[in-house]
Parts: structure tokens; C-alpha cells; sequence
């Protein structure tokens, strides 16, 4: 598959569900709302001599935002070892993450996950993770909900991986969200007390908190 690759975690999650076995379910099957981008365009690092990159920025459409409808995606990809078409219209009605994984080589093993060609860079760029000069995808972390909406993106910089045990936390948060209407504080996980949105009821979370 191409370096720049996009990875969809998924399994078959019940919305309300507190735990995640196998991965995360997904989302929904919207196109692009354009919107102001920042692009990131590479020039050589002054006197270097590792070929390190400075990036500048400029406007474009199309860009994705917490909030906001996830860019619409279609291409190959290696589903249960055999390769099949899909799109984000695929995954609507559970939650998705979606995630670009670059420069890694080797072969592929066995694999929970599908994994999504890139090979015109098109999501990437669509996405906002691309570095254009360079043409390899910034390991972007984007949590669509059922809806098709964008509830939580990260972007590092190439050096530096995820956490899975993060993600599936965020997961369970909004999951939780959606299904009890509460507020879910710093560092919650589902055996956490939640906050109820309101000056009076929030008042028994922190007074438990403070003890």
C-alpha cells in the first residue's frame, strides 16, 4: 500500500456500549462543507544538511474541524485480507477513527483493521495531514461520530505515535455523552463520576471531587 496510508479501526460496537473489543465502530457518509484550511507547503531547513523542512501556511477549502462534517472518502483497501472498495457512506450510523499511518514498510501480518490506500494522496490532502513537498501524510487521528461528524482530531508531527488507550477513552466518552447527556471531566473513564450540565447538579460532582 502507499506510505501515506489512511487506517480505519472498526468493529461492530453497539452505540451505547461501554467497552470496545476487537476496535471502534464508525460514521457517516458526508461530503466536504468547505471551510478555511491551513496547508502545509515544505522548504529546506536552512543549513541543514539532514533535509529537514520548515512549513508555511496558506488558505484553502475544504478543511476539517471538530464539529463539522468529515471530508468524504472512497478507495481500495484490505479488508479481512481480501481487497474491496469502500467509502465513508460504509461506516455510517458508528463511530470511526480514522488515522494516517506513514513510512512504514515491511509486509503486512494478519490484521483487525482496515487498511486504506492512499496512493493520490487525495484523502490526506482532503484530510489536511499532507506535506505537500515531501508527499507523506502527518500522523493524523480524526473520531467521527454516527453522524458523520468530526468529535475529535490530533495531528503529531512524524517522530512521535498515538496512544490506543486514549483513543478508545475518548471513544467511550462521547459514546457516554451521547447516551446520558452529561459531561464527561479531564482524565474521566467509565468509572469516573460524570458532571450534569447544570449549575446546581454540577455542584455534586465537585463537592464528591473535593472531599
Amino acid at each position: 500500500m502507499a506510505a501515506a496510508a489512511g487506517r480505519l479501526l472498526r468493529a461492530a460496537v453497539a452505540r451505547h456500549v461501554s467497552t470496545i473489543s476487537k476496535g471502534i465502530s464508525s460514521s457517516a457518509s458526508l461530503m466536504p462543507i468547505a471551510s478555511r484550511r491551513t496547508c502545509l507547503t515544505n522548504t529546506p531547513w536552512p543549513g541543514s544538511a539532514q533535509g529537514k523542512f520548515a512549513f508555511s501556511t496558506s488558505a484553502a477549502d475544504h478543511a476539517p474541524a471538530v464539529t463539522q462534517h468529515a471530508p468524504y472518502f472512497k478507495g481500495t483497501a484490505v479488508v479481512s485480507g481480501e481487497f474491496k472498495e469502500i467509502s465513508l457512506d460504509d461506516f455510517k450510523g458508528k463511530y470511526l477513527v480514522l488515522f494516517f499511518y506513514p513510512l512504514d514498510s515491511g509486509g503486512l501480518g494478519h490484521m483487525n483493521i482496515t487498511l486504506l490506500s492512499d496512493l493520490t494522496k487525495q484523502i490526506s490532502r482532503d484530510y489536511g495531514v499532507l506535506l505537500e513537498g515531501a508527499g507523506i501524510a502527518l500522523r493524523g487521528l480524526f473520531i467521527i461520530d454516527p453522524n458523520g461528524v468530526i468529535k475529535h482530531l490530533s495531528v503529531n508531527d512524524l517522530p512521535v505515535g498515538r496512544s490506543v488507550e486514549e483513543t478508545l477513552r475518548l471513544v467511550k466518552a462521547f459514546q457516554f455523552v451521547e447516551a446520558h447527556g452529561e459531561v464527561c471531566p479531564a482524565n474521566w473513564t467509565p468509572e469516573s463520576p460524570t458532571i450534569k450540565p447544570s449549575p446546581v447538579a454540577s455542584r455534586e460532582y465537585f463537592e464528591k471531587v473535593h472531599q
